[in-house]
């Protein structure tokens, strides 16, 4: 059985490159949520005027992995105390929103929050958001990391220092540490 986790922590090429090297997640598929322009197109989205944010929905084996530490990792490779942007991507597109599936993912999210702000000196700015129609990115932004990723200097900026948190901070979790 498959449960799903819907996360935005800003460039949805970071995340996912992140969240396909976690032990027991079987799918991440980067799109667009939170909006109400019906099949928003990257371009639009970009432009900040559809509502919907940059996410992955990764789908995971639960046996595995729960849905608990699926957020611990998130709160730990993005910044949750920058307000509509990471890093140098400004927007709400870019916003750290948590859309849960269902009544028990809500509660979890809500618990996830309050962990990770023990760990920050900021507030955390993540919301947690009414789950609404997914929208999958264009297919070229699938698997982007595999498959143009490494020859653009925004991702070999950004995402090498996600991964490297992820090997180190939860190294029992990274499929990359774990077949070494």
């Amino acid at each position: 059985m498959t449960d799903y986790a819907t996360l935005a922590g800003g460039c949805f090429w970071c995340t996912e490159a992140v969240f396909k090297d976690v032990i027991g997640v079987e799918s991440v598929e980067s799109g667009y949520i939170g909006g109400d322009v019906p099949d928003p197109t990257y371009k639009q989205v970009c432009g900040g005027d559809t509502g919907h944010a940059e996410a992955i929905r990764v789908g995971y084996d639960p046996e595995q992995l729960h849905y608990g530490d699926l957020l611990d990792i998130f709160f730990a490779t993005h910044d949750p105390t920058q307000l509509n942007r990471q890093g140098g991507d400004v927007g709400t597109q870019y916003r750290s929103a948590i859309f849960p599936e269902n009544e028990a993912q809500e509660r979890e999210a809500l618990a996830g929050i309050q962990r990770a702000q023990a760990d920050q000196d900021k507030p955390i700015v993540t919301t947690v958001e009414p789950k609404s129609v997914w929208y999958p990115a264009e297919i070229y932004h699938q698997d982007y990391w595999e498959t143009s990723g490494r020859s653009n200097p925004y991702c070999m900026a950004v995402i090498p220092p996600k991964l490297q948190k992820l090997r180190k901070s939860f190294a029992a979790r990274s499929k990359a540490v774990v077949s070494a």
